[in-house]
């Protein structure tokens, strides 16, 4: 095919292999696509689609030849569509431009976007709306060819050994100069100064555009990198994409519209200023979504990590420099902070309460430690000793500050609510704690706090630079001298340019964050007593379980009572696993905070799990009324977290109870008819027997009666006069409807016949058996004591 038949196809393949941008056409499924179930497929896919495939050779064609093609700005992230649309040009310098009018009836704006970004587009989109795939319930995200080729592209574009590969191409494009946009109606103003690429930064210090050929290659890596983070990341409230914008631009934006305010008579401004502040993006990332963004989280920390050491001569460095090395010192300040910074607080405040939260959480963790991506290794010891945090990060923890301090009060929050004797989620409190307790790290975030904390210093040639951002260039490439002020001044930059100048910053060593960790030392406890209850509790269901347990008849069934919990599906293993993260967390939260053994001793008194007097877990917190127990908002909260519990059992007449699995539901029927009638013919007779003081009256009683119901502790909110119901003496014949009762007759049956016992007489050796036993029980027994068959 020629050239020109190949930039007309070019938009049709990328469709066809990435799917349409509504997510009707799905295209090759990349995310579904697995070596393990689909082999032939998976391999000619990453075939085709590597750096160095036939379709990155195809894009590098038609990019010599600098064809355009258009992207629907109504597909873009909901902020950067929104403001486009307000002819307020974003900050990023991918959409320099690049913005175009659509031609006549057309509808519509676009970006004229060159092969490569236009490929890189289509990739990174398909993540975000091929997410309604039903096939993507049952595949493993990180072992989809989608994740593969993710990490391949990131590997190849952004290396941490060497330079980038050149294109393999005679003519590579070199830098593609930008498209001429046609005039647009309206003029386009910024929310940001336009920060210059470092492509041209570095050609700006050459004497010719040919003198560095790395120079000509680096677009490719800043344009990959800033089209995953816009595509991925870039999803919040417009007022929220506002407010990290420095206040004079703010100032800029509002003029601008105060001027196309008086020129077309106030009405299209003001509607449209009204849209922009009223726009909120309904944007719900799934966990395939956050585990692609923490594997280019991790490895832009590997490419941070593996920039050379600066040369001693800061003129030196200022000459020698490549892009790929400047690249590598300003990737994650200036390009990744603060999207993740949004994002990650809209996933803290919006995911549900689950263990999926576990991926979302790993990826803060791995952004929150960059030394583990580091080359150098941390030696080996016998034992595994924790690895101290060395101080040449201090700098990365102060200018990401609220990476650690706020988050993690945002997870102390979720932690609060949930339940905390789930092994999954005492797992998420576990890690948590096991990273802020890594030696020295507390120490430095303390330092941040104390330097964001000093105050204002007023110096009159910095006093502008207070509202500099990083994406402005305000604190990455000045080489100030290392003081204290210029410390507090970059933790102070960094907060004010994400949370805005009127932020109520909150402590995380502060008074009130820690009554939110004591709390949580508080909930440690109780679950970890809920879970030793039900390890108790499952213990002796397994040791009380005789040879007729498959007939799931246990003594539980037999009083009427329910003691089960869902948790007890989880196991001995898993309930041990989770009073061991529990036992750890708690001695990590106790070295981060320096609590000491007062402190704790006083929160497990208050957290009144401790066993009553008969051995039994506490009721939940409630208060006597005359219509019996009453819940105190106490008592909900210990109930909804599964700290405390009612026994739930059966208090009305146990003849009527609802008829059990381990019970014929025919016999108890009639067995029912049969007492019932017995009861009633025999009932003046019963009293008067049972009314008898002497040995036939106790025997009578012990057989006729079951006050247990009176005596019974009240174990659930009810009202009082139903335990006072007594249905005085009666025969209950129900018990013989038991499959465990009728199997033991037979069995006693089937043995008898061994020793030629006939049925007529083993009943008569069972019956003179039993009447036995009831005489010797009637001797020991003291007062009316409860019985039933």
């Amino acid at each position: 095919l020629s050239l020109k038949e190949l930039h007309g196809i070019f938009p049709w393949l990328v469709e066809s292999i990435f799917g349409s941008l509504d997510g009707i056409i799905v295209g090759w499924n990349l995310r579904c696509l697995q070596g393990r179930t689909n082999p032939t497929e998976y391999s000619v896919a990453l075939d085709f689609l590597d750096p160095s495939g036939p379709m990155m050779k195809l894009v590098y064609k038609l990019q010599a030849e600098e064809y355009r093609y258009d992207f629907p700005v109504s597909y873009l992230p909901g902020p950067v569509k929104a403001s486009i649309h307000e002819q307020v040009l974003p900050e990023c310098s991918l959409y320099h431009n690049k913005v175009q009018f659509p031609s006549s009836g057309g509808l519509g704006l676009n970006l004229a976007l060159n092969p490569f970004e236009y490929y890189m587009f289509y990739f990174a989109i398909s993540l975000i709306t091929q997410k309604n795939s039903p096939a993507t319930h049952h595949v493993s995200p990180s072992n989809s060819a989608y994740f593969i080729l993710v990490d391949t592209y990131l590997k190849c574009f952004l290396p941490t050994e060497g330079s980038v590969l050149p294109p393999p191409s005679s003519n590579p494009g070199g830098a593609i100069p930008s498209p001429t946009p046609r005039s647009p109606a309206v003029p386009f103003t910024s929310y940001g100064m336009h920060h210059t690429s470092l492509l041209k930064r570095h050609i700006a210090h050459q004497p010719s555009v040919n003198a560095d050929p790395a120079s000509q290659e680096i677009w490719r890596s800043e344009t990959l990198l800033q089209i995953f983070v816009e595509m991925w990341l870039h999803h919040y409230s417009l007022e929220m994409y506002q407010k990290m914008q420095s206040p004079h631009v703010k100032l800029e934006v509002l003029h601008y519209r105060l001027s196309i305010s008086s020129k077309h008579h106030g009405s299209p401004a003001q509607s449209s200023y009204q849209a922009l502040h009223a726009y909120q993006e309904s944007f719900k990332p799934t966990e395939e979504h956050v585990l692609v963004v923490r594997l280019l989280v991790k490895h832009l920390h590997a490419f941070s990590n593996s920039l050379k050491p600066e040369p001693l001569s800061p003129s030196a460095h200022s000459h020698t420099a490549s892009p790929l090395e400047e690249f590598k010192r300003v990737v994650i300040p200036r390009f990744v902070q603060e999207k993740l910074y949004i994002f990650l607080q809209h996933c803290f405040g919006h995911w549900p309460l689950d263990a999926s939260f576990r991926a979302v959480l790993e990826m803060w963790l791995s952004y929150l430690q960059p030394w583990r991506y580091a080359p150098e290794k941390p030696p080996q010891s016998a034992e595994p000793l924790p690895r101290s945090v060395s101080e040449k990060w201090a700098a990365f923890i102060q200018e990401n500050l609220l990476m650690y301090t706020k988050l993690f009060v945002g997870f102390l929050n979720r932690a609060l609510r949930t339940d905390l004797v789930s092994p999954k989620n005492a797992l998420m409190v576990f890690r948590v704690a096991k990273v802020f307790a890594q030696p020295n790290l507390a120490e430095m975030i303390l330092k941040g706090e104390q330097l964001f904390l000093e105050p204002e210093l007023v110096i009159p040639h910095r006093q502008h630079r207070l509202f500099m951002t990083p994406t402005l260039g305000g604190s990455f490439f000045s080489s100030w001298p290392s003081t204290i002020t210029d410390a507090s001044f970059k933790v102070k930059s960094h907060v004010y340019s994400l949370e805005g100048q009127d932020f109520q910053y909150k402590q995380m060593f502060g008074t009130e964050v820690r009554n939110l960790v004591l709390k949580l030392a508080q909930l440690i406890c109780q679950a970890q007593q809920t879970a030793k209850s039900i390890s108790d509790h499952s213990a002796e269901t397994l040791a009380s379980q005789s040879f007729f347990s498959w007939f799931r008849f246990t003594p539980s069934e037999m009083n009427g009572s329910y003691t089960g919990n869902d948790l007890d599906e989880t196991g001995q293993d898993s309930i041990k696993k989770t009073d061991e993260y529990l036992e750890k967390a708690l001695e990590y939260l106790c070295q981060i905070f320096k609590l000491n053994e007062a402190q704790l001793t006083q929160v497990m008194m208050k957290c009144g799990t401790a066993p009553d007097e008969n051995g039994k877990k506490q009721l939940p917190d409630c208060i006597e009324s005359e219509d019996g127990l009453i819940l105190t908002p106490l008592g909900r909260y210990q109930i909804i977290n599964g700290l405390r519990r009612f026994e739930v059992q059966y208090q009305g007449d146990t003849e009527l109870q609802p008829i059990r699995s381990y019970e014929n539901a025919t016999l108890v029927r009639l067995l029912f008819r049969l007492s019932s009638a017995l009861n009633e013919r025999f009932a003046d007779q019963m009293d008067v027997l049972c009314s008898r003081e002497d040995f036939v009256g106790r025997l009578c009683r012990y057989h006729l009666t079951n006050p247990h119901l009176v005596q019974k502790i009240r174990y659930s909110p009810m009202a009082k006069d139903r335990t006072n119901q007594n249905w005085g003496p009666r025969i209950s014949l129900r018990f013989l409807a038991s499959y465990r009762t009728l199997i033991s007759l037979l069995m006693i049956y089937f043995i008898a016949s061994w020793f030629h016992v006939g049925p007529v007489g083993c009943t008569f050796i069972i019956l003179i058996g039993y009447f036995l036993y009831a005489v010797i029980m009637t001797f020991f027994s003291e007062g009316w004591k409860p019985h039933e068959h």
